[in-house]
């Protein structure tokens, strides 16, 4: 297919997205998925024997849930309607950046602030930018503040997680958070079974589909990575999204990427390997299996809670 018409189908493609998402409204959507992601966390934890939260964690789990999950869900929906789709990217790419800033600041025995995490995040963000400047991003609107809110409320929810997932495994953390973000949404759950009575199928399938494997599957396996690694070294994964989404794209949607997003994305990988590349100096806990878990190790009261 000559490369107009490649690009004219790769944009009715993404039109019809739009369009499917916009029938249902991106509040409703957002709500969609989380219900979706709390229902299926929910049916699986009774037979994975998840423990239900003890009451002086139900503070830390309620920031999770507002922050990760209801708060950052209805920006990023909002965003990446209103946002160009590469200033989108880069900006959300600047989670990582929040959650170790964080880090540093309330557990800095367990989460330094690094020569190479500092050289390799700002190497991974510049990889980042090439990849957005590539995709036509010479601009932010005014509802790129709506997307960076999306990263700092991102950053965030990492952030709160690191001392939940010393005490529980990443599905119990991933169960509290979803429906934590779900009884947040409560006060918008009736526009959300309006949309979704009357939403074509095709509008509801997506939200079906991110609530199953993005949010419920991702963040299982997102809190298995985060109590097992520095909060630098899992989330500068989250910097490998652009390099993937070219990856994907090009396989799913044929689309040829720009040489420079090519470049932007080795770039990329180049920070996450220098943010990496200190981490064995640093010795790192195993957990995620509770207290008390075989190789759990103990944690001050100190350490364990973020202000």
């Amino acid at each position: 297919m000559p490369a107009p018409a490649q690009r004219r189908q790769v944009r009715l493609r993404r039109g019809q997205v739009a369009q499917d998402h916009l029938r249902v409204g991106h509040q409703q959507f957002a709500r969609h998925r989380l219900a979706v992601a709390a229902v299926a966390l929910a049916a699986v934890a009774p037979f994975a024997r998840a423990r239900l939260p003890r009451r002086r964690d139900l503070p830390l789990v309620a920031r999770c849930g507002a922050t990760g999950m209801a708060a950052y869900q209805t920006l990023l929906n909002w965003g990446e309607v209103h946002v160009e789709a590469g200033a989108a990217s880069l900006l959300i790419s600047a989670a990582p950046v929040f959650s170790v800033l964080l880090g540093a600041v309330f557990l800095p025995a367990s989460e330094p602030l690094t020569r190479h995490v500092l050289v390799g995040s700002a190497v991974a963000i510049g990889g980042c930018a090439l990849v957005a400047l590539a995709g036509g991003a010479t601009a932010f609107s005014a509802g790129a503040l709506v997307v960076l809110a999306a990263a700092v409320v991102q950053g965030t929810y990492h952030f709160a997680t690191k001392p939940l997932l010393r005490r529980y495994s990443g599905l119990e953390v991933a169960t509290y958070a979803m429906v934590a973000g779900t009884v947040f949404g409560l006060p918008l759950a009736p526009a959300a079974v309006r949309a979704a009575a009357h939403a074509p199928l095709s509008a509801l399938a997506p939200a079906v589909f991110l609530g199953l494997l993005p949010s419920a599957l991702g963040f299982v396996i997102w809190g298995y990575a985060v109590a097992r690694l520095p909060l630098a070294a899992s989330t500068a994964a989250l910097y490998l999204v652009p390099p993937v989404a070219l990856a994907v794209s090009f396989v799913w949607l044929s689309e040829v990427p720009h040489p420079l997003a090519l470049f932007g994305g080795a770039v990329t990988v180049l920070g996450v390997f220098l943010i990496n590349r200190g981490r064995r100096r640093t010795a790192v806990p195993r957990a995620g299996g509770g207290e008390g878990a075989p190789g759990v190790r103990a944690v001050s009261p100190s350490a364990s809670t973020p202000p």
